[in-house]
C-alpha cells in the first residue's frame, strides 16, 4: 500500500491562523475618554444651568494641561524641601496671581461672582498638615489624584475613592472644627477695597515667590505650565461665578453614594442646610466642581492616550496600596477641615484676596516634610 507524500510542512508548527490585532492601550483610552465626554455632555444638556457647558469644557482643558505640561504641585514640595529647589513652587504662584486678575474685581463687585474667604482658626491649620502627609504618600494632592487617575495610575484608582471618603468624614468634623475660637477672616478685600486688594495680593505673591527662589530662575516650561493653568482658572472662574475647586466635589461624590445606600446624610450638620444640602439632593453634574472633576480627569485620559503618557502598567504592591489608602483618606480629611487643596485653599484662597491661602501653604509645609519621610514605607523614593 502506497502512502501519499507528506505535505511540505509536515514535522514542522502549523502557523498560526490571522487574527484581529490586539487592542492598544491608548486607542482604548481615547474611546473610554470620549464615551465619557459624551455622557455627561448628554447628561449637561438635561439639566438648565447654561454654565455647565463652559465649566466642563475648561475642565477638560485643564486636565489636558496638566498632563501634556506634566504639572503637579506634590513633586515641587519635595523639591524645596529635599534639595532647596524652590523653582517649581515658585512658579506656581503665578497660577493665583493670573487668576486674581478676574477674581478679586469681579468676585468683589459683580452680581452673580464670589470668592473663597475663610477663617483662620485650627481647622486649617490641623486640616493643611494632614492633607501634606496625604499628598507625599498617595504621591498627589487633590489635581494630581484626578489626573494621573485620568492617566490610569492603579495607586489613584485606590487613592482616589479615599480622598472622597476622606472628605465626608473630614465633613462630620469641620463643625465641631468652626466652633472652636479661631482669628477670623483675614480678608485684603474687607480692608483695602477690590482695587486695593489686588495690587497688595500681587505683591505678596511676588515675594513668596521671591523667597522661594533666592536668586534662581524658574526653567520656562514651569512658566508656561503655570501659566496656561493660570488663564484656565481665570476661565473657569468666568463661567462657574466662583474660584476653582476640587476637593468638595470629590466630597460630595461619596456623599451621594453614602446617601443611595441609606444613610441620612442630609441629617448631618454639615449637609443640612445651604449650598451643600442643595448640592447633596440635586445631580452630580449640577454643582460645578463635581462637574469639573469629571471634566479634569476625563481630559487627563485623552490626552494621556494621545500623547503615550498613560500610567495603566505600573504595577502596585500591598505597601503602595496601602500608602494609596492612607494618603488619599488624609487628602479627604484635611482638605475638608482646611477648605481645600493646593487648587480651592491656597490658588482659591490668595486669588480671592484672602490670607488663609498663604497660611494654608504654611501649614502644608510641615506635612509634607512628615510625609516626605514616610514615603519609603509604603514603596515610593524620597525625591
Amino acid at each position: 500500500m502506497m502512502l501519499a507524500p507528506a505535505p511540505p510542512h509536515a514535522g514542522r508548527p502549523t502557523p498560526d491562523l490571522p487574527t484581529q490585532p490586539p487592542v492598544r492601550p491608548h486607542v482604548l483610552g481615547l474611546a473610554l475618554g470620549f464615551a465619557g465626554i459624551t455622557l455627561v455632555l448628554a447628561g449637561v444638556l438635561l439639566l438648565p444651568d447654561p454654565a455647565l457647558g463652559p465649566v466642563f469644557l475648561v475642565a477638560l482643558l485643564l486636565g489636558a494641561a496638566f498632563v501634556l505640561f506634566d504639572f503637579g504641585f506634590a513633586g515641587g514640595f519635595r523639591a524645596l524641601q529635599l534639595e532647596g529647589d524652590g523653582r517649581a513652587m515658585a512658579a506656581s504662584f503665578l497660577i493665583p496671581a493670573i487668576a486674581a486678575l478676574v477674581i478679586l474685581p469681579l468676585g468683589s463687585l459683580a452680581e452673580g461672582y464670589g470668592r473663597f474667604v475663610a477663617p483662620i482658626g485650627a481647622p486649617l491649620l490641623l486640616g493643611a498638615l494632614l492633607f501634606g502627609i496625604g499628598m507625599q504618600i498617595a504621591n498627589g494632592c487633590g489635581s494630581g489624584v484626578l489626573v494621573a487617575a485620568g492617566q490610569g495610575s492603579r495607586r489613584m484608582w485606590v487613592a482616589l475613592p479615599c480622598f472622597c471618603l476622606g472628605g465626608v468624614l473630614g465633613s462630620l468634623a469641620l463643625p465641631m472644627g468652626l466652633a472652636l475660637p479661631d482669628l477670623g477672616h483675614a480678608d485684603l478685600v474687607a480692608w483695602l477695597g477690590p482695587w486695593g486688594a489686588l495690587p497688595a495680593t500681587l505683591a505678596l505673591l511676588g515675594l513668596g515667590a521671591a523667597l522661594l527662589l533666592r536668586g534662581r530662575r524658574p526653567e520656562r516650561r514651569q512658566i508656561r505650565a503655570a501659566a496656561v493653568v493660570g488663564l484656565l482658572a481665570g476661565l473657569l472662574f468666568l463661567a462657574s461665578g466662583l474660584p476653582w475647586g476640587i476637593t468638595t466635589g470629590l466630597t460630595l461624590w461619596a456623599a451621594q453614594v453614602m446617601q443611595a445606600l441609606g444613610l441620612d446624610m442630609a441629617g448631618l450638620p454639615f449637609w443640612s442646610e445651604g449650598w451643600a444640602r442643595a448640592a447633596l439632593a440635586g445631580p452630580l453634574l449640577a454643582n460645578h466642581t463635581s462637574l469639573s472633576d469629571f471634566g479634569l480627569l476625563l481630559g487627563a485620559l485623552v490626552a494621556a492616550a494621545a500623547s503615550g503618557q498613560l500610567r495603566h502598567a505600573v504595577k502596585l504592591g500591598a505597601r503602595g496600596t496601602a500608602g494609596a489608602v492612607l494618603g488619599g483618606l488624609l487628602l479627604g480629611f484635611g482638605a475638608r477641615l482646611s477648605f481645600g487643596c493646593n487648587i480651592g485653599a491656597f490658588i482659591g484662597g490668595t486669588a480671592s484676596g484672602s490670607l488663609h491661602g498663604f497660611v494654608w501653604l504654611l501649614a502644608v509645609l510641615p506635612g509634607s516634610w512628615i510625609g516626605i519621610r514616610l514615603r519609603p514605607f509604603f514603596g515610593l523614593p524620597r525625591r
